[in-house]
Parts: C-alpha cells; sequence; structure tokens
C-alpha cells in the first residue's frame, strides 16, 4: 500500500491547489515553492513512485504530461522564450515527494542544469 501524498490530495480536491488543468489521467497545477516565475507540476492521477515504477502500460499517461506540458508553455507565454521539464528520481535525483511529476519552468532565463 502506497503512502498517501500532498499530490493525491490535490488530485482528490482535500487540499486547495491552482489547478490549471485536470482530466482522467493528469493534474496539472503551480507549485506552492517556486523555482521559476513559471514552475507547474503536471502529475498522474494514480500514484506511480518513482521513474523506476513506471510500467509499459503507462505510456499514454506520460506522453499526456508531455503534451499537457507544452499546451501549458503555450498559454503562459513562455513557448517561444523556453522553458525546461524535468523529472527527478529517488534521493540522489532530488526527488522529494514519491509521486512521480513533471516540473514546468520558465519565465526567465535558466542557465546551467547542474551546479558544478
Amino acid at each position: 500500500m502506497l503512502k498517501t501524498t500532498v499530490f493525491s490530495q490535490i488530485i482528490r480536491g482535500e487540499i486547495l491547489a491552482d489547478i490549471l488543468y485536470q482530466d482522467q489521467y493528469i493534474t496539472a497545477f503551480r507549485d506552492v515553492s517556486p523555482k521559476a516565475p513559471i514552475h507547474i507540476l503536471i502529475v498522474p492521477n494514480i500514484q506511480i513512485s518513482t521513474l523506476n515504477d513506471v510500467l509499459k502500460s503507462d505510456t499514454y499517461m506520460l506522453g499526456r504530461m508531455v503534451m499537457t506540458a507544452i499546451s501549458i508553455a503555450k498559454n503562459e507565454g513562455i513557448a517561444e522564450s523556453g522553458y525546461r521539464l524535468i523529472m527527478n528520481c529517488n534521493k540522489d535525483g532530488g526527488q522529494e515527494v514519491y509521486h512521480i511529476h513533471l516540473h514546468l519552468l520558465g519565465g526567465r532565463p535558466l542557465g546551467a542544469i547542474l551546479d558544478r
């Protein structure tokens, strides 16, 4: 049994969030601790703990996450200037919530991906 996550609670409407998009597969909402002027999280409505737990049957949902990110980037006015999509996996990858999610970041130059 998976431990319920804050994302699961947002999806079910138990926690308020600025939801930009929701359908039967995914939910997209603004991050409460943004790392860029535009920071949106796109999550599957089913809880998948890490990218390592993704199944072949999840392919459509993952594609839908990316296509939704592209659409939101256009709606937010950052598609032409550029944006970044990030998925973290496990502790060393920077994952904090164990419910996979795609970060859509933009609204300013984002610089290098890694601190070195």
